[in-house]
């Protein structure tokens, strides 16, 4: 699971910015193991503040850690995307690292590019709480931990290109067994962390309709069965989703006298949605993971956006610590339902732009409150924690009202 995140020099972000997942307050666990990370962050801000942006850097994380070896070529320049309003920052490192808990070990990866290559790598682990240095990369240049000094990764080096990430590179390779140490722990520990910084992170690709998911998602059917559950408790009137052998994708819904089948493009937007999130959330949920979703409330019921961040709250349902971060507009979600608030204030996060466009994360945590059952959302609107746009009536009617051009009538 993730444990925090920080990034800096990415779109509206120039200094770095921490996102900590590791629980501020004390939870009412009781069972078998402490919590060690939420299961849920939602952010809040205003449009363009930069929500989506913190999104967007871990996808960047996890898809150079995915595609960095595929992508590199002879005098390619690496993708990525600095913050523009600034004319320097084109010239400096952007930086990514993830903190993780794998298998009960706490492990520390990341990475630092400039325009022209990897400046600097690294993976650290913690066992025994104590920290353990895998490997450190400042360009070109290797340095390797007293317990990797003997790992066959080490060979791996010489053929990395300036603008590939080691961890990239090492996951083409299976773990080898050295004849005489036995089991190569650092291949081991590479492969974890890929594999969760790859495979494990799933997003929705919200917005636009995509058809070849849909195939693929309802042609498993394990996943489709949980989908079309999930799809039936949603009260959409949705009884069946399958794929005919032409590759068509159908929907039976329940008619006045007989079921009626719609096909793709007939379907709501709505269910479209509902169907993709919960398509992506399953496996998350299933077997662990972190589900990125941007806008959570686009084309949903409010109540409908409840019931999946229940689901990841719910321990019965999320035994494997899947993880989900969101982000939404939708100031409902900081109330409370049925007398209880639906997300902890280390779960709400903001994000605010200042005059120099640069953004800004913080915690709801940050805040004191001012008393048992606040009203978070309607101190929210009313700006107690900013991150709200800052909105003139006077000057929203008076751009109107000086528009040129003949009247609409």
């Amino acid at each position: 699971m993730l444990l925090s995140f920080r990034f800096a020099n990415h779109r509206s972000f120039r200094d770095e910015q921490h996102l900590n997942l590791t629980p501020v307050y004390e939870t009412e666990a009781t069972d078998e193991a402490a919590v060690e990370a939420v299961p849920v962050v939602g952010i809040f801000g205003a449009n363009a503040s930069g929500k989506s942006n913190v999104i967007s850097a871990f996808r960047y994380l996890s898809d150079t850690v995915g595609r960095s070896d595929q992508q590199s070529e002879p005098n390619r320049r690496p993708h990525r995307q600095p913050f523009r309003l600034d004319p320097r920052a084109g010239a400096q490192p952007s930086s990514y690292t993830a903190d993780l808990l794998l298998g009960g070990v706490r492990y520390t990866y990341g990475f630092s590019v400039d325009p022209d290559q990897i400046t600097e790598e690294w993976l650290y682990s913690y066992p025994l709480r104590r920290k353990r240095v895998i490997f450190e990369r400042t360009g070109r240049d290797f340095d390797w931990g007293e317990e990797s000094r003997r790992s066959s990764v080490r060979k791996l080096a010489d053929i990395v290109a300036p603008t590939a990430l080691l961890l990239s590179v090492s996951a083409r390779f299976e773990p080898r067994k050295l004849p005489e140490d036995g089991p190569d722990d650092t291949s081991e520990v590479m492969h974890r962390v890929f594999t969760w910084l790859w495979q494990k992170v799933l997003r929705d690709h919200q917005p636009g309709r995509r058809f070849r998911p849909y195939v693929q998602w309802l042609r498993q059917p394990e996943l489709r069965a949980a989908v079309v559950e999930l799809l039936r408790s949603a009260d959409v009137g949705l009884q069946d989703a399958f794929v005919r052998d032409d590759e068509e994708v159908l929907f039976r819904h329940t008619g006045a006298t007989d079921d009626v089948l719609f096909g793709y493009q007939e379907e709501s937007s709505g269910t479209l949605r509902l169907l993709e999130l919960a398509a992506r959330a399953v496996p998350v949920l299933n077997d662990g993971g972190l589900f990125l979703v941007d806008e959570i409330d686009a084309s949903l019921h409010p109540l409908l956006t409840v019931a999946l961040v229940r689901l990841f709250q719910n321990r019965k349902v999320n035994k494997q610590g899947g993880q989900l971060l969101f982000t939404s507009h939708d100031a409902t979600l900081l109330g409370s339902i049925d007398g209880e608030d639906l997300l902890r204030r280390d779960e709400v996060w903001f994000t605010s732009k200042g005059d120099d466009g640069t953004s800004e994360l913080f915690s709801l945590a940050e805040f004191k409150p001012r008393r048992q059952g606040e009203n978070r959302q309607k101190r929210y609107l009313n700006g107690s924690y900013g991150a709200i746009p800052e909105l003139s009536m006077h000057l929203f009617e008076q751009a109107i009202a000086s528009r040129t051009g003949p009247s609409a009538e």
